[in-house]
Parts: structure tokens; C-alpha cells; sequence
């Protein structure tokens, strides 16, 4: 004979209905908050807290996150980028281990401190140990032109000043094609820039025929799609763990991470800098399926705007 036992724990507050209508508000609205959505149910006759709003949504696989960032796109940035995974979506690895990837960052000297958590007790949230020092404007902050190919990281050159056409060449000459002798690229190399006025400026592209470098064209807005990206982050990383104090200790520490020959060091323990690039280019080892999934995302938009 079967018996029917009382159901253990406290009986679920939104019923089926309340729950599929927060479901379909989550999804058609992502932003909207958990204060809207108890409102809702209010209205609708249920009343509930915002954590039981919270517990229903992990349920159903949705968690809050900080909504990523990406590239303001016009139609035309769309449709270029688009394209331009279209146009190498059949490409094989090899092809992408001619790359010469580049791109300038900026460092700045609290970047990734000033978001860093630290376990405390609740009184103790003044305790230097668990606080980041915060000045006006950032603290300052160091820029810095560099590049990488699947064969290894190539010079990492320091801009003073304001960059223009003229200072952009000379950076190219004096440590594009020095990396690119140092890594043997070899023939058939790839050189990769963005679309910033001084890279396709006409004086810059006259010099770049002359030296008979082949340039990957390249969409506008697409930070994203360069795996220097990647670099970079691992580059501000290590420097955010040395917590520098001040810019002219930001300009040591860049030393110590990057070692003069224009290599990136680490530390004694650390792999030598060809794992490093290969770490920042595991985002297009298999680079068929990024593209392949940004093509399905761009036929998907444009199917929506259509209709």
C-alpha cells in the first residue's frame, strides 16, 4: 500500500504561472530588477521577497552577472564583421600562425587593483591590508605598443607622448620587423592592425607597400575579435599583483614583467613567453568554431531585424 507523505521544507510561494511569467520578463527583458519583478507578482496576487525571486531564477539557470562589454556597432561595423568571418571561416590553423597580431594598450597604475576583493571581517574594512589607495585621475598611466604570433611575443615598445603617423612607423620599424626576424616568421607572414586613422593613413600604407608587408584587413570596432586582447590581460594581471604604488613604480614593475629583450618575463617559475602567446591564442587554435558561432549570431540578428 502506498502512503503519502508530507512534502518536507516549505511549499514553493510562486505558483507554476508566477514563475513562467518572471521567466519570460527575464528573458525579454534582461536588466529588468528583482524589485520590478516582486511588483509584478504583486499586481498579479502573489506577494514574495526578492530573495525568493532570486532562488526561483537560479532554478532555472539564471544567475545576475555584469553585462559584458562590447564594441558600439552601426549596421556597417555588422556587416563588415560579418563578412570578414565569412570570408575566413574555411581558413586552417596554419594560416592563423602567420598572424603577427598588434595592437596599443593603456596601463593604468590602479586599472585592475581598484576591483580586486580581499576576504575580511566586517570591521575591518579600513585595515590597509584591505583596502586599495585611490587617487584623482587614476594615479596616471603608461601606454604601450605591442605585438604576438603563435610563435611568441614579440618587442613591447613604450609610447612617450602623443602618437602620430610619423611616430607609429617608426615604432613599426623599430620593433615590428626586429620581432618579426627575432620569432622567424618566415615567408608569408601576416601583418594585423586596427583601423586607427594612423595605421591606414596614406603615408602608412606607402611605407608598408615599400617593405612589402601583406596586411590582414581588418573590420572596424572588432577589439574583440584580435587574441592580443588576451595578452594584454594577462600582462596587466601580473602587473596588478605587484601593486605598484605610484607611476614611477608602474614603470619598474612594467620592466620586471617584460624583460629587455622585449619578451615576456614573468617570473623564475613561470613558462617562457612562447606558452604565453600560445595561451592568448587558444581563442583561435580552433578558430573555425568562434567564427562559425559569429556567423550564426549575425544570420540570427539579421533574420530578427527583417521580421
Amino acid at each position: 500500500m502506498t502512503v503519502n507523505h508530507p512534502r518536507s521544507g516549505a511549499p514553493c510561494k510562486i505558483s507554476p504561472r508566477g514563475a513562467s511569467m518572471i521567466m519570460r520578463k527575464v528573458r525579454d527583458q534582461p536588466r529588468t530588477t528583482r524589485q520590478d519583478m516582486v511588483n509584478d507578482l504583486k499586481r498579479a496576487g502573489t506577494t514574495v521577497s526578492k530573495k525568493t525571486i532570486s532562488n526561483t531564477l537560479r532554478r532555472h539557470g539564471f544567475k545576475s552577472c555584469s553585462a559584458r562589454k562590447v564594441p558600439l556597432l552601426k549596421p556597417a561595423h555588422v556587416q563588415a564583421r560579418l563578412k570578414f568571418a565569412n570570408d575566413h571561416l574555411d581558413d586552417h590553423e596554419e594560416e592563423w600562425e602567420k598572424v603577427m597580431w598588434s595592437d596599443e594598450t593603456k596601463i593604468e597604475l590602479f586599472g585592475l587593483n581598484s576591483t580586486r576583493r580581499v576576504w575580511r571581517k566586517k570591521k575591518d574594512e579600513y585595515n590597509p591590508k584591505n583596502t586599495i589607495p585611490t587617487v584623482k585621475h587614476g594615479g596616471g598611466n603608461i601606454i604601450l605598443w605591442g605585438c604576438f604570433s603563435a610563435k611568441g611575443t614579440g618587442r613591447l615598445h613604450r609610447i612617450e607622448g602623443r602618437m602620430d603617423g610619423a611616430m607609429y612607423r617608426e615604432i613599426l620599424a623599430n620593433n615590428l620587423l626586429p620581432s618579426v626576424r627575432a620569432l622567424k616568421m618566415g615567408r608569408g607572414w601576416v601583418f594585423q592592425h586596427d583601423n586607427d586613422p594612423k595605421h591606414t593613413a596614406r603615408a602608412t600604407k606607402e611605407w608598408l607597400r615599400k617593405k612589402h608587408l601583406k596586411v590582414l584587413e581588418w573590420p572596424s570596432q572588432s577589439p574583440d575579435l584580435n587574441p592580443i586582447e588576451n595578452l594584454w590581460r594577462e600582462l596587466k594581471v601580473h602587473i596588478a599583483q605587484r601593486q605598484p604604488r605610484n607611476l614611477k613604480d608602474l614603470e619598474k614593475v612594467v620592466c620586471v614583467v617584460h624583460n629587455f629583450k622585449g619578451k615576456l618575463l614573468l617570473s623564475s617559475e613561470d613558462p617562457p613567453q612562447e606558452n604565453m602567446a600560445n595561451a592568448s591564442m587558444m581563442s583561435m587554435s580552433s578558430v573555425e568554431s568562434p567564427l562559425e558561432n559569429y556567423v550564426t549570431l549575425q544570420n540570427h540578428i539579421a533574420f530578427a531585424e527583417v521580421t
